[in-house]
């Protein structure tokens, strides 16, 4: 028998007993059922197997109602195993996307609370868990103020949080971001928890725009996941979405398509996110994102996923 050469056995072995890259645990708390957006965020969290996700944790509003759309979604496209988890219920309201999960009762939310859930993984897996926020902040409040120290143990936390520079449209004139404005008492716990956080504000999030092309090739894919979403958006009743929460996600999975920098930033009165020049840099914010190669990614995701149940 004819000898490998050394350096070809050595490639041999490292790639036959390398353990596969390890997934990166993450936990998504989204506020489901309001805009559309947190649908397709949730479909993307979904389609990317660099992901290990630890739980589904449903924020402010009407948490239940929220918490049965997302037990169909994981229902439909054969991710039962994936715990949803219910938030305080900050207010009753209604939203047409509730229709898709009304009477939904295959899946149901887990019976721990969203807050010792969080901290629960946190402390079991200090400095490994990556913490995606894509709607009010109500559940970081409530971890702070039962555990000071929690939040300090995430690897890092994405949030879809705040308008810096630019706001709701393209001139140079920042808003109240709906996330931070929603509950400013807790967005202004959340900002100076200590942890290492990173925004994915409306500077970043405004331009990234889901047009009718992609509408209807995600209309015609025909799968379980891109149905649901499809589904979804005609019960949103608006034309061209926004898809501000996918991209605090796309950071997590991209950050090639995004240039960043260190900001101090606090937060007041009415919701503004303020950024502080004489202060220490407490977070990371996006400042630019090259749309165009995030929306075929993101469509690349949702058209070559095959989720589905297998029994």
């Amino acid at each position: 028998m004819k000898k490998l050469p050394l350096f070809v056995l050595t490639l041999f072995l490292i790639t036959a007993f390398s353990p596969a890259a390890e997934k990166q645990k993450i936990i998504f708390d989204c506020d489901l059922g309001d805009d559309i957006d947190d649908a397709f965020a949730l479909a993307m969290v979904l389609t990317s197997p660099e992901f290990e996700i630890l739980g589904l944790v449903m924020d402010y509003g009407n948490t239940p109602e929220r918490a049965k759309i997302a037990c169909r979604m994981l229902y439909e496209t054969g991710r039962e195993d994936i715990p949803v988890v219910l938030g305080r219920q900050t207010r009753e309201h209604y939203s047409a996307q509730f229709n898709w999960g009304k009477g939904f009762d295959k899946v149901q939310p887990i019976e721990q609370s969203a807050v010792d859930f969080i901290i629960e993984n946190l402390r079991r897996y200090p400095n490994e868990v990556i913490l995606i926020t894509v709607g009010p902040v109500p559940n970081m409040m409530d971890i702070i103020r039962k555990d000071g120290e929690a939040l300090k143990l995430a690897k890092h936390v994405y949030s879809m949080y705040g308008s810096f520079y630019m706001g709701y449209g393209t001139g140079p004139v920042p808003d109240a971001e709906w996330n931070v404005r929603a509950d400013v008492e807790a967005s202004k716990l959340f900002s100076a928890s200590g942890a290492k956080l990173t925004y994915a504000g409306l500077d970043v999030t405004t331009f990234v725009k889901w047009d009718e092309e992609r509408r209807l090739k995600l209309l015609m894919r025909q799968s379980p996941l891109t149905n649901g979403l499809s589904a979804l958006y005609t019960l949103w009743g608006r034309e061209t979405p926004t898809l501000f929460d996918c991209v605090a996600v796309g950071m997590v999975l991209w950050p090639d398509l995004f240039e960043m920098r260190p900001a101090h930033v606090r937060v007041i009165d009415g919701g503004f996110t303020v950024i502080d020049e004489s202060q220490e840099p407490n977070c990371n914010i996006g400042v630019s994102i090259k749309t165009d190669e995030f929306l075929d990614r993101l469509m690349e995701r949702y058209l070559t996923q095959n989720l589905m149940r297998r029994d």
